[in-house]
């Protein structure tokens, strides 16, 4: 958890409350485990990418004693000095240029001869006008690649919100990416050989420049990633890490071989393309051939969500065994590198390979208790599966998807329904929706939710947009194949087969309790003797997921539905964890809430939820 005495503020800086989804605890009162008797806010820009809210760190209390969210309206990346010309300010370096035509040869701008000499752009990165600060918490290598990873996703969503909104054409993750550079918002700037720490093999990312923010892979176009090593008294040009995205016509077929091409001679224009030199990234595969070296392995796959999307997907680390010259299908000489994946290592691509067979043919997954313990309530089958031991399954209770209200909330206003022509669309005025949620749509039109709120609201029945419109995503349920399995020491956990990108609805809370007449949050979840999918979420102190509340009922009793969003991008087959809260070890000696020792197994462990 953060706290104040982490950073001496500069006086002349001032807040603006920049959470990414990491740390997306729930915003509402008290008891929630989360300290917000706070009387005033330190003066500094803060993006807090781990950990609940404390003192200090964009947390500012409303009138009820709710944690405001301040909305982000808008990213710059500025300088200290002038760019003109083609100079991108989101490119992460800016290159030396040359001469404008009309300009004599050597003539400098600063009347010397020679080549253009300028000043090295020192960049300040704002937010909304405010300066960006980076507030990092912990040692641990994972902690802090989990937080660089999920900072550059929030951004890039806010970014992505915003550009939509004003038509931009830049690309978000590229903006993004270059606000964290530009501010050294990064981890593992040094290259290395051999593994990255903090990276886990099976790590999913969905741009080039998440690979570049965590050191895991420093170029953000080029597929080979290569360094000066020292091997004994000798230094030679090796290859640390590449990218296999199916450019060059790779065969990746073998999770535990792969046969990676090349790079050069590949262009779009046929006159253009000339056979491969032995040069760059070329001659430093060459070299690890020789050189035997560990080479890490980043594997590209089509998105299943997204037709033009892919997912990258980090398989661990080879060793190259040979290399030979061919000639491709474009009729150019093409270098090719066999690389063998090295014994001992956890599954990645091999893993992900073995889900997507079970997407295709459900039957062909092992150990399956029951093929649909949803009993047909979800659209797409819940596996019950039991690996560990002999256990037939869960204790008795009633599976639903439906949300059982003990009584309606009276103090929850009535919304106005949109008029909408098809759809919402962003940047809408018009909209009385948009207008609801502050002026923009909560979710890109991926579906992912762009940053967290006290309360999103959907288009509803009371609205004139289609079903198709992008304002309208939890309503219409989960769509990932869900599996319940048993765990080696907490009994049932949930799992599912896909990728879970950062901000995707998971799953809602089929029933719960609400805690006061009159107030729609705090709410107790009770799915004892009925629920859905979601009451197998075990509790974790560093956990995957959050829930948040959205209302899209708008002529109902005024209850908000409590629903289940990716913190992270969660790989295939991990477990799927929230965390309950710390409430009750907190209550005041009173007894009525009881406490549990955790066994969640993360770096953070509070011991207790």
């Amino acid at each position: 958890m953060y706290r104040a005495s982490n950073f001496i503020p500069d006086p002349n800086q001032v807040l603006l409350d920049a959470k990414p989804l990491r740390s997306l605890a729930p915003m509402f009162p008290a008891p929630m485990g989360v300290n917000v008797n706070q009387s005033s806010t330190p003066p500094l820009v803060c993006v807090t990418p781990v950990g609940q809210f404390s003192a200090g760190f964009g947390a500012g209390t409303s009138a009820n004693g709710a944690i405001d969210a301040t909305p982000i309206s808008a990213y710059k990346t500025r300088s200290n000095i002038s760019l003109d010309g083609d100079d991108d300010p989101y490119s992460g370096n800016q290159t030396e240029r040359k001469p404008r035509r009309g300009r004599p040869p050597g003539s400098g701008r600063d009347g010397s001869n020679g080549k253009l000499k300028r000043p090295k752009p020192t960049y300040k990165n704002f937010v909304a006008g405010k300066e960006l600060a980076f507030l990092a918490a912990s040692s641990d290598p994972r902690d802090i690649v989990e937080a660089v990873h999920m900072t550059f996703e929030a951004l890039r969503r806010r970014h992505l919100q915003m550009d939509e909104t004003q038509d931009a054409s830049r690309r978000a993750d590229l903006k993004a990416g270059a606000i964290m550079m530009a501010s050294n918002i990064r981890a593992n700037s040094g290259k290395r050989v051999g593994t990255v720490p903090g990276v886990e093999i099976g790590d999913i990312f969905y741009f080039r420049m998440e690979l570049c923010v965590i050191g895991l892979h420093a170029p953000s176009m080029g597929g080979i990633d290569y360094m000066t090593s020292k091997f004994g008294n000798d230094e030679d040009s090796v290859a640390i890490c590449i990218v296999s995205a199916g450019g060059y016509e790779n065969d990746d077929d073998d999770t535990d071989v792969l046969v990676y091409s090349g790079q050069g001679g590949n262009s779009r224009n046929t006159e253009e393309r000339q056979d491969q030199k032995l040069e760059r990234g070329n001659l430093a595969l060459e070299r690890s051939l020789h050189r035997k070296n560990e080479i890490r392995v980043v594997r590209g796959f089509k998105d299943p969500f997204c037709l033009t999307g892919k997912i990258y997907i980090y398989d661990g680390l080879y060793k190259i065994h040979e290399s030979w010259k061919e000639k491709t299908r474009s009729g150019i000489n093409c270098f090719k590198y066999k690389l063998l994946r090295e014994p001992g290592q956890r599954d990645g691509a091999a893993l992900w390979k073995m889900t997507q067979k079970w997407i295709d043919d459900p039957a062909t997954r092992g150990r399956v208790l029951l093929a649909d313990l949803s009993s047909k309530a979800e659209t797409i089958p819940v596996s019950l599966v039991n690996e560990v031991d002999h256990e037939k399954g869960p204790a008795h209770f009633t599976y639903t998807n439906q949300v059982k209200y003990v009584r309606p909330l009276s103090s929850m206003k009535k919304l106005q329904g949109c008029g909408c022509q098809s759809v919402c669309l962003p940047g809408d005025a018009s909209c009385a929706c948009g207008q609801h949620n502050g002026g923009d749509l909560p979710y890109s039109s991926l579906g992912l939710l762009s940053c967290r709120k006290p309360m999103i609201y959907e288009c509803g029945e009371s609205c004139n947009c289609s079903t198709n419109c992008r304002n309208r995503v939890t309503q219409k349920g989960p769509r990932l194949h869900f599996e319940v399995f048993r765990t080696t020491n907490r009994g049932w956990g949930l799992r599912c087969w896909e990728p879970v990108r950062a901000g995707s609805f998971i799953c809602e809370a089929s029933t719960y309790v609400s805690a006061d007449e009159f107030e729609p949050l705090p709410i107790k979840i009770s799915a004892k003797n009925m629920g859905n999918v979601s009451r197998f979420m075990n509790h974790s102190c560093s956990p995957n997921v959050f829930w948040q509340p959205v209302q899209y009922d708008h002529g109902d009793d005024g209850h908000p539905h409590i629903m289940f969003f990716a913190l992270k991008h969660i790989p295939p087959m991990t477990e799927l964890t929230y965390d309950y809260g710390v409430a009750g070890a907190e209550s005041s000696g009173s007894g009525s809430r009881r406490t549990k020792n955790c066994m969640c197994g993360s770096q953070n462990c509070r011991g207790l939820f």
